[in-house]
Parts: C-alpha cells; sequence; structure tokens
C-alpha cells in the first residue's frame, strides 16, 4: 500500500507532541549525555601519570632494535602509515615516533614528554638518529571521549524512544485501535522512524553545541560528514528498535531486551575506552555491533578530520545492519 502524506503526518505530529509532553524523558535526553561529558572531563583534567606511547615504524630492512625498546614504562606501539603516525604526535596521541630504518624520529616541540623520550633514546643507542620535530593541539580524553558519548546516547534514544513505544502502544491497544483505521503498517513504522530521527539529531546537536561550549572539545573534519554519520547510525538504531518492538507486547521483556542490547553495545563498542589490546574474539564482536561503526566513523571525523571516503567502511558496515534490521523488523511487524 502507497504511502499517504495525510495520514502519515497525523502520525508523525502526534509522535512529537507526545514525545515534547514528557518532560522526564526530554530532560533526560539533554541532561544525561552532558553530565557524562562533564563528569569525565573534571575527572580526567588533572596531569596524570600515564605510560609514555611511542609509535615505531615497522619496516622490513629495520636494522637490530634499540636498547631504548626495552625501557621499563613506555608502551611501543607498532605503525604501518608514516603519516598518520606522524599526525598523532601533533596531536599528542603518541609521544614519539621513531623510524629505525631510517635512523630517524618525531617530537612534539611542545610535548615535555616528548623532551623526556628524546633524552631516553638518545641514551641508549640512538644519538645518531635526526630529530623531526612537528607541533599541534593535545587531544585530551574529554575529545576521545565525546563521540562516543553522543554516540551512546542516540542509541538509547532510538532503542527506548522507538522500540520500547511501540511495545507500549500494543500493550494499551492503540496498535489495535490504530490497525482499524486506513493507516497501514508502513505509515505508522514510518512515521514513528522520522519522529525520532528528527529529535534525535536534534537533541543531539543542541547537546553538541552546549558540550562545546563548556569543555571545548576538538573538531577537525566536516560538520556535514559528521551529520551524516550521525543520521545513518541513528536509523540503524532506529532499526534495530524496530526488531525488538515487531512482536513483543510485554514492556517488561521488552526493557529486559533493550537493556540486553544497549548495554554490551555501550561497553564493547568503545564508548569510554580503546578496544586495542582487548582478546580478538572481542573486537570481532564488536564489529558486529553498530554502535562500534557509528562511533568509530564520527572519532575519526572529528578528531583525525577524516572524510566519507575514509570512513566508508564504517558507512558500508552500518548501510548493511540498517538493510537488514528493516527486513527483520517490517516483516515480522504485528499490529498485536
Amino acid at each position: 500500500m502507497p504511502l499517504k502524506p495525510r495520514r502519515f503526518l497525523a502520525i508523525l505530529i502526534a509522535r512529537n507532541k507526545e514525545y515534547w509532553r514528557d518532560r522526564a524523558a526530554l530532560g533526560w535526553s539533554f541532561g544525561f549525555p552532558l553530565l557524562v561529558v562533564l563528569a569525565f572531563g573534571f575527572a580526567f583534567s588533572g596531569d596524570t601519570l600515564d605510560l609514555y606511547k611511542v609509535g615505531i615504524i615497522d619496516s622490513a630492512d629495520s636494522r637490530q632494535p634499540l636498547a631504548f625498546t626495552d625501557t621499563e614504562y613506555i608502551q611501543f606501539i607498532a605503525v604501518t602509515s608514516r603519516q598518520s603516525a606522524v599526525t598523532r604526535v601533533e596531536r599528542h596521541q603518541l609521544d614519539m615516533l621513531v623510524e629505525p630504518a631510517a635512523r630517524r624520529y618525531w617530537i612534539n616541540d611542545s610535548s615535555a614528554r616528548g623532551y623526556i623520550l628524546e633524552r631516553v633514546l638518545r641514551g641508549s643507542g640512538g644519538a645518531d638518529y635526526v630529530r623531526q620535530t612537528v607541533s599541534g593541539r593535545e587531544i585530551r580524553y574529554i575529545d576521545w571521549l565525546v563521540p562516543g558519548v553522543l554516540s551512546m546516547n542516540m542509541m538509547f534514544s532510538a532503542l527506548f524512544g522507538v522500540g520500547y513505544v511501540i511495545v507500549r502502544y500494543r500493550r494499551n491497544g492503540v496498535l489495535k485501535r490504530l490497525k482499524a483505521t486506513p493507516l497501514s503498517a508502513f505509515e505508522f513504522l514510518a512515521a514513528q522512524m522520522v519522529s525520532r530521527l528528527w529529535l534525535i539529531l536534534a537533541v543531539t546537536a543542541l547537546v553538541y553545541a552546549g558540550t562545546d561550549m563548556l569543555v571545548d572539545f576538538r573538531m577537525f573534519g566536516s560538520y556535514l560528514d559528521l551529520l551524516l554519520v550521525f543520521t545513518l547510525g541513528s536509523v540503524s538504531m532506529i532499526s534495530l528498535a524496530l526488531v525488538v518492538a515487531a512482536r513483543v507486547s510485554s514492556e517488561e521483556l521488552a526493557g529486559g531486551l533493550l537493556n540486553l542490547i544497549g548495554w554490551p553495545m555501550m561497553f564493547l563498542s568503545g564508548v569510554w575506552f580503546s578496544l586495542e589490546g582487548l582478546h580478538g574474539w572481542v573486537q570481532a564482536l564488536a564489529q558486529l555491533l553498530p554502535l562500534t561503526h557509528l562511533i568509530a566513523a564520527c572519532r575519526a571525523i572529528m578528531i583525525d578530520g577524516a572524510g566519507l571516503a575514509e570512513v566508508s567502511g564504517q558507512i558500508a558496515a552500518l548501510l548493511t545492519m540498517t538493510l537488514i534490521f528493516l527486513a527483520i523488523g517490517s516483516y515480522s511487524f504485528r499490529w498485536q
């Protein structure tokens, strides 16, 4: 049955009014991500004594490793791309970059850690290494955290704002009444998706602007690219919520299923910490979660200044998952 604009708009407007009249849900959508960002920004605002991080450019013709690489309290990270590693030094994500094959190293001229590591390198067999300096603003933990928190808030808003609401409609008999009208299932589900999508994007934009004024986080990429990724990620999360809401009629069961989906995604998708260093099966599992690809794409755009071509892998994964979720949700949807 083709979509009728009047019926679609009637459901869309009704859902929007319902959301704006729910003051508790509205306040939580704005307040929760803001409180998380401020709390973590305060907690990690001091000078912490983390391990030094040194990138080592791996090369087949590298000479024997230096004694420098046996130094304790330094984390050595193998890198393959010199340009991306130099960019990480510029942004203080790496304290030093060493290329043994070319007998040279890079440090940030404003990094105290880089200065210490330079002295250690020269005293550990690297006195003949050529010094290269770069400069750039430091990427703080709060800069790394913000994309994850915004994406996480979008995820919970989509899951509970669509999945739980549709189950509540079914439980209260609303869907049964709508079934008796000319409204089609496609029109109803489309209205739910569009209503939640623009609300998620509006809330995310306001939270983004408010958080930026408070903590002044970094944004090196295109705002349009970020908006496109946020839109695709939101549609993917909404589609996942439709899978849960397609047949479930118990609010308790729906809440449990949505939490069962949401909480593992929050901890396994890299919201709070990097997935690097975790077990291989954990990283493989994380690649099956849409939130992982959404966060990775957002961080690449915001922190690394990547364009859509650089995050095409994440975009393809989100598109694939969205189509799968939509197919399952629409096929299994029942009014009662």
